[in-house]
């Protein structure tokens, strides 16, 4: 007996195939993946790297240690200052922010956020990244947030102990200054948020660069070494471009600085606060137009 064949109409034929209920009677399709997600993940691998720990530690260390030497110094030199320093307390939020603790606070926070994306790179595990997650600008973003977060709560730990910790040690000389007290807010601002913006700028430098030690070098030269070529207060145009960059933004924003005059040329307060916006939001954008132009 002949067999019957059916051919199909075109209407069966443009009916897409339906997909096979999943474990519950679901589809399986995959969920869209959410932001927060994202950001979990972001958290897990950070905080898998064994440095993070101990970068962290160490600078938590550092930082406090370097405030505390420095208001030792001032405790025990502070009856050979001449009147005017005592009386104007100068010397304060010098103490409470020393240099030294806070320069190997942006190395390791541009550091970290540089090996962020750079070690995905090197591992190959962007790839696996990318793959799962095909929104390359939502990854980037997530790792932003992350190091934002992370690197303000150690920001604002580290400003806030120096601070109470150099304060309490010239208090007994009665030079401490309170947390109110004449720039003292804003310097702690500003301490705070060094390391997220210093930690952004790393990840924007490992996004464009994507090579570990490549991108640690650039961090170092533009956030610690390049302020310091150009330190000639009496020229205007190293002036000029000095006052840009992050570091001379951090010290106009915790020193106390003299009346300025056309021969220092000093950034201006609001001129030094867009500095710290304007660097992270420039290495952000950069990172997010390069990882959606450039193949994995």
């Amino acid at each position: 007996m002949a067999t019957r064949t059916t051919r199909a109409t075109p209407a069966a034929r443009a009916t897409p195939a339906t997909r096979s209920p999943g474990p519950r009677g679901g589809s399986s399709a995959l969920p869209p993946v959410r932001f927060r997600d994202l950001v979990g993940a972001e958290w897990i691998k950070i905080r898998s790297l064994r440095s993070t720990a101990w970068a962290l530690g160490l600078v938590v260390l550092f930082v406090l240690g370097a405030s505390t030497v420095a208001a030792l110094a001032d405790y025990r030199g502070f009856p050979t200052m001449d009147p005017r320093q005592q009386a104007e307390h100068v010397f304060s939020l010098h103490d409470a922010f020393p240099p030294e603790g806070y320069l190997v606070l942006m190395l390791a926070a541009g550091t970290l956020g540089a090996i962020s994306i750079v070690g995905e790179y090197g591992s190959g595990l962007i790839r696996t990244t990318t793959a799962a997650v095909p929104a390359r600008g939502s990854v980037i973003l997530a790792k932003a947030a992350v190091l934002t977060l992370l690197w303000g709560a150690v920001g604002t730990g580290v400003a806030t102990g120096s601070f109470l910790i150099s304060q309490g040690i010239l208090d007994g000389r009665n030079a401490a200054i309170g947390l109110t007290g004449p720039g003292a807010p804003g310097a702690l601002a500003a301490s705070a948020l060094l390391g997220p913006v210093c930690a952004l700028v790393g990840l924007g430098l490992g996004t464009l660069i994507r090579h570990a030690a490549a991108s640690v070098l650039a961090g170092f030269l533009v956030l610690l070494i390049l302020p310091m070529l150009l330190l000639p207060a009496n020229n205007r145009s190293t002036a000029g471009l000095n006052h840009t960059l992050v570091l001379s933004a951090w010290q106009r924003l915790t020193r106390t600085w003299g009346s300025p005059s056309a021969v220092d040329h000093y950034a201006s307060y609001a001129g030094s606060w867009a500095v710290y916006a304007l660097w992270p939001l420039v290495a952000v954008a950069l990172a997010l137009v390069v990882v959606c132009r450039r193949d994995v």
